[in-house]
């Protein structure tokens, strides 16, 4: 066993009157620059999800809200439109480059939340390149095409952008398990529940159906050339989805596997919006360090 010895040495000054030692010590000390937090815009800031997500950056640690955009509650304060007791002091703004002309000024780091539409999102995404801020872009129904041209805008101008098909991390880990399952049967469908009509088979649906496809494998085999409507919608490689609508329904995706003398079945509910801020939140730590699209939040998982 090895014994360790330790000196300490003091610098002495000797009093000639009164023969007092004294010691002299040395404290140094470094202080560490804090790191400011995120600036985060909200894109569609008075919509459901805008106004949740505007309460979850306000709770967050290392971020905070910079900004608010929307065509509805224009000139009103954010955080009274969201409910808060005490005003956040940030208006609603409908001209996304003018929010993003005052971050850029800060020389702060800066990400742009897009839950806007479809349409818009491309020219949303080069506008906050060009104040130098990262993006996060939850638009279901996102064309792939649109992706691709993001993609290729992003990787020439080396700027980050997470393009996220659901900000739901238990829809996440159920894709995962569908994809894990789907090597061990061959049956498969997809039966979902929604309080509305829009959008039928939802994205998510699709996603999944998408994900279980182009894996080397056909499935229901023996009921593929069946054209009943009650059978439902193939997507995919032979994957039926069933789309359940009535009012109050709460938002559900389960995936039924079968084999041999069993039926294996994974399945999701969303009971509110807040589902979604876990992921937002994660996604908007990640992407600060991002110099091109990622496409999925599960990367991150």
């Amino acid at each position: 066993m090895a014994a360790l010895y330790g000196q300490f040495h003091s610098t002495n000054y000797l009093n000639s009157q009164n023969v007092k030692r004294r010691s002299k010590s040395f404290i140094s000390c470094s202080v560490q620059p804090t790191q400011s937090n995120i600036k985060v815009v909200i894109n569609g800031a008075a919509k459901e999800i805008g106004r949740e997500a505007i309460l979850a950056v306000t709770k967050a640690r290392g971020m905070e809200v910079a900004g608010a955009v929307d065509t509805y509650h224009v000139g009103e304060d954010i955080g009274q439109v969201c409910g808060l007791e005490e005003p956040l002091e940030i208006p609603i703004i409908n001209d996304l480059t003018m929010v993003l002309g005052s971050i850029s000024q800060s020389k702060a780091i800066g990400v742009v939340v897009d839950f806007t539409d479809p349409s818009t999102v491309y020219d949303n995404v080069k506008q906050a390149t060009a104040f130098g801020m990262k993006s996060v872009v939850y638009v279901p129904r996102m064309k792939l095409d649109t992706v691709a041209a993001l993609s290729a805008f992003c990787e020439k101008a080396s700027m980050g952008v997470l393009v996220a098909p659901t900000l739901s991390i238990g829809s996440i880990l159920l894709q995962q398990a569908a994809i894990s399952a789907s090597f061990h049967y061959s049956n498969v469908e997809i039966v979902e529940s929604k309080d509305d009509a829009s959008d039928l088979p939802s994205a998510n649906a699709n996603q999944i159906a998408n994900n279980l496809s182009n894996l080397g494998q056909i499935y229901n085999r023996q009921d593929s050339s069946t054209d009943v409507l009650a059978r439902g919608q193939v997507v995919g490689d032979g994957i039926r989805v069933h789309s359940l609508v009535l009012p109050g329904l709460p938002s559900s995706t389960t995936v039924h596997f079968s084999g041999p003398g069993e039926v294996y079945s994974i399945k999701h509910d969303i009971t509110d919006v807040q589902c979604l801020m876990p992921g937002l939140l994660l996604a908007i730590r990640k992407v600060v360090r991002l110099k091109n699209l990622v496409y999925g939040l599960e990367k991150f998982l």
